[in-house]
């Protein structure tokens, strides 16, 4: 179905990408490094309550006044409210700035009439004289006319009020959608149609085998949820699932059955959203007692590992380190004793990729499916449905998984063979940790040198180093609250298998270093299960 009504730049609208529903947005002009795709009449889209911008074809764009009740009136998510109200702000916005011009207008209107009367009331001079006057030494021709005084050039548009030009960006939260059931929109007219939305997304640039959605000084997020293909030279394959679907509903749950071992921080949150999400789970922890409330919630209770495995199509492990990995795969009723031939296995836990490779290689040996995909993020993250997920080595059961990672995260990468996501996980954490370790440094810094620490967290957030991660560890450390959100003593054991990876390739890891015997000070302080946090605890004893 065509567009019945002309868009042009400037327009508001309703913009629908895949099979998604439609967001408000304004019709802008595109960066420059982001060209428009070729064979396709589309226009750029900026979304209103939202960091995203896509080309969107005409044909699934709609004009947002004439369709603003039917929308309202199927979408009733929080997220798409804000960005109702971020439309209407901006429309007053506009409707103030065009006032205040004619008002503007009538003023000088008025001011030209008195000056009029003035003028009449003037003795009129003889046309001789005037005619001398136009006339006169010096002028060799009719006085010309004054040119118009107005800044702006001959042939350029004006520019629009800084107030008023684009939606405003709403950071560090994600779209919350609902199906939009409504609103009728034209299906894809071919399989490159439904193939091609990648080309829908922001420009991207590649670098060895992850793909970095680039913006000149923010990272912007894809509205589109579609995988992103990207072939390198060294023949692995980069993927990444845009941003997470968690809290929006729009998610096809697998009807592939989904087991879960290991129910702590990380996967506590998980197994829920999973839940939440219409996916059907068995669950299974060592304490027992921790499946009661899945169990409530719907999931199925799996007695041993090697049930779970043996009853569900892919299974799903998040466990504390390399020892409880091997454990869970290798001891008795053991997930070896479950595989089969076709059975997969989802190891989540962050271990070294001598452990995974060790892992995938048994699983393989009996005929079952491999998959590492450690997740990065904290105990909030994990019950937002907001994590990272960092996955490699079987490619068909990272597609299978599709609908579970959009679930239980924002993004996802595929980083080609098994052991590079655990190799890549190390390394985040070992910056994430030493990061917290000098945070910790400044803040008792700070303390012994007489200055407020609350005055040099005011200024931090100021700085940029700006970050949700800075913010809640410094307020950790001034209310004194350590509860978990990412254990200490996992953090530690990070940073050590960080260090060995160093050792491995003959690496220097000096910061690393001398941040591991801080943690390994507080774990020695009894610091182990509070908060990365409680580092700080390491410097004041």
């Amino acid at each position: 179905m065509a567009a019945t009504v002309s868009l042009r730049q400037g327009d508001l609208v309703w913009g629908k990408l895949g099979r998604y529903p439609p967001w408000p947005g304004k019709i802008v002009n595109s960066p420059k490094d982001l060209k428009k795709p070729r064979g396709k009449k589309c226009f750029f889209v900026k979304f209103f309550g939202t960091e995203d911008h896509a080309w969107i074809k005409v044909e699934q764009l709609k004009p947002y006044h004439a369709h603003k009740e039917e929308m309202i009136k199927a979408n009733k998510g929080k997220r798409f409210q804000q960005a109702v109200d971020a439309v209407e702000e901006f429309l007053k916005k506009v409707k103030a700035k065009q006032e205040q011009n004619a008002g503007d207008d009538k003023g000088k209107q008025v001011g030209k009439k008195g000056e009029g009367k003035k003028a009449e009331g003037k003795t009129k001079k003889p046309a001789g004289e005037r005619k001398r006057k136009a006339t006169g030494p010096g002028s060799n021709s009719p006085t010309k006319k004054p040119r118009d005084q107005s800044p702006r050039k001959r042939g350029r548009p004006p520019k629009e009020d800084k107030g008023t030009t684009s939606p405003q960006p709403s950071s560090l939260k994600k779209l919350a959608m609902k199906t939009v059931s409504r609103f009728s929109w034209p299906p894809p007219t071919s399989e490159e149609d439904t193939a091609g939305d990648s080309w829908l997304l922001h420009g991207h640039r590649t670098l060895g085998t992850e793909m970095v959605l680039k913006k000149p000084s923010v990272t912007y997020q894809a509205i589109s949820k579609r995988l992103k293909v990207s072939e390198e030279d060294m023949g692995s394959t980069s993927i990444q699932a845009a941003d997470s679907t968690a809290i929006n509903g729009n998610i096809t749950p697998t009807d592939k059955k989904i087991g879960f071992l290991g129910l702590g921080l990380m996967g506590s949150g998980i197994v829920s959203n999973l839940l939440k999400m219409g996916h059907t789970v068995t669950v299974w922890n060592r304490t027992a007692e921790k499946c009661d409330l899945f169990i409530q919630e719907g999931a199925h209770l799996g007695r041993t590992p090697a049930e779970v495995v043996s009853t569900c199509d892919i299974t799903f492990a998040c466990v504390a380190d390399p020892k409880a990995a091997k454990d869970l795969v290798l001891g008795p009723s053991g997930v070896l004793q479950g595989i089969r031939p076709g059975k997969c296995y989802v190891d989540m836990s962050t271990v070294d990729p001598e452990t995974v490779a060790e892992l995938a290689q048994v699983i393989v040996s009996r005929g079952g499916r491999f998959l590492e995909a450690p997740v990065a993020g904290n105990q909030q993250l994990s019950n937002d449905g907001m994590l990272m997920i960092l996955a490699a080595g079987d490619h068909g059961v990272y597609e299978d998984c599709s609908s579970c990672f959009q679930a239980m995260g924002k993004t996802s990468f595929f980083l080609g063979e098994v052991g590079n996501a655990a190799r890549m996980m190390l390394i985040i954490n070992m910056v994430q940790g030493s990061f917290m370790a000098t945070i910790a440094e400044g803040m008792t810094l700070a303390q012994v040198t007489g200055q407020s620490q609350q005055t040099l967290l005011d200024i931090l957030i100021q700085s940029q180093l700006s970050s949700i991660f800075l913010d809640q560890k410094c307020q950790n450390i001034l209310q004194g609250n350590f509860k978990p959100d990412f254990y200490l003593k996992y953090i530690q054991k990070d940073l050590r298998l960080a260090i060995a990876l160093g050792d491995s390739v003959n690496h220097p890891t000096p910061m690393a270093a001398a941040a591991n015997e801080v943690y390994k000070r507080a774990k020695a302080l009894d610091q182990s299960d509070n908060d990365m946090s409680a580092v700080y605890r390491a410097y004041i004893h």
